[in-house]
């Protein structure tokens, strides 16, 4: 019954936008935007609080009306849905919660199996449906267990194993892993990633966790007071981000802020020389770069510090080096790394 999907899953968002009325006045929490999330992607949304992607998500199983523009959810437009037709459409369309929102007064297989008693499905298809999510969500044995008697991850798990009863075309993760330790949030991307294959899932999440986004999404638009202010493959976006707030993201994954202490300390230390940040991304993480600059120039190479992240489209690295000698020299070496198909960055601070 976990059968691929073909053919399912496109969603477009054309020039929506969300106003909410409050007491200090009109409030846009969504302004004007347009989005295509392709069939079986894992598309993330980036924001901080308040940056409108919550509501947007809400927008995708009709939680909340546009106030203008479209949203349509492989061809039934969600926007102008009601009532039973609305219903229909949300079959098609599950989501998942930071805090599970499990029933605690029912055991797993019954949470699981909920969402096939409200369809009408009969009891003997419902039960096979529920020991096959059982087993693809990892939960052999805990059938009987209640919520309360669950770790965090687990909970989440029974979460998507009930998001998938009704076999969606479209899975809306809203913050899923948030409440989660992190290694439980690795094994939890690491099941959304194989369910992402196994049914060719179209998958929709939003985080303000870049590392969420760096380890599971094909394509991430980055949102700002209601509007995406960056769009790409999640790749593109690590090697060459282009508003500030989305460098900001970029480097919770690059340069966590015991990096940025370290080097800014060790940039005041040094009378010398130049401290440079490298930036690989894709084949060029693979180049012996640091190699062919000892080797080529007569300078002193120290490594200071560095780290690889692995995306859905390949790999990005950034290395922070101090190299010393003669001024000449150093400006030579320089150029070389520009030329090398790196990303190159002379590190300073005041």
């Amino acid at each position: 019954m976990l059968k691929k999907k073909e053919g399912d899953g496109v969603i477009t968002i054309s020039n929506v936008k969300k106003l909410f009325n409050t007491k200090s006045g009109t409030l846009t929490a969504v302004d004007d935007v347009n989005l295509q999330i392709n069939e079986g992607e894992i598309f993330g949304v980036i924001g901080y609080s308040g940056a409108g992607k919550s509501t947007l998500i809400r927008m995708l199983n009709g939680l909340e009306s546009p106030t203008s523009g479209m949203v349509d959810v492989n061809g039934k437009v969600i926007s102008n849905s009601k009532g039973s037709d609305l219903r229909r459409a949300r079959q098609k369309i599950s989501m998942i919660f930071q805090h599970f929102n499990l029933l605690w007064s029912r055991t797993v297989r019954e949470n699981i199996s909920f969402p096939l008693e409200i369809a009408g499905v009969g009891k003997r298809e419902r039960d096979k449906r529920v020991d096959e999510l059982i087993e693809l969500v990892g939960l052999d044995g805990r059938g009987d267990a209640y919520p309360s008697q669950l770790s965090g991850g687990q909970k989440q798990r029974v979460g998507i194993a009930r998001a998938l009863a009704n076999e969606p075309e479209v899975l809306l993760c809203d913050e899923a892993t948030s409440a989660l330790d992190p290694q439980t949030t690795d094994a939890i991307l690491e099941l959304l990633v194989d369910i992402n294959k196994r049914m060719g899932l179209t998958i929709v999440l939003i985080t303000h966790e870049m590392h969420v986004i760096r380890k599971i999404c094909h394509r991430v638009a980055v949102m700002e007071e209601g509007r995406v202010v960056e769009l790409g493959d999640v790749l593109d976006v690590f090697k060459q981000p282009k508003e500030s707030i989305t460098k900001r993201f970029v480097q919770q994954v690059t340069e966590p802020e015991e990096t940025k202490e370290t080097i800014e300390q060790l940039v005041r230390e040094f009378k010398a020389g130049k401290v440079i940040k490298l930036t690989f991304v894709g084949e060029s993480a693979e180049q012996p770069v640091i190699t062919s600059l000892i080797r080529s120039f007569d300078l002193q190479v120290n490594i200071l510090q560095g780290k690889i992240s692995q995306t859905r489209n390949g790999a990005y690295g950034s290395l922070f080096i101090h190299v010393n000698g003669s001024a000449s020299e150093v400006n030579k070496a320089v150029d070389f790394l520009h030329s090398a198909k790196v990303g190159v960055e002379v590190i300073t601070y005041d």
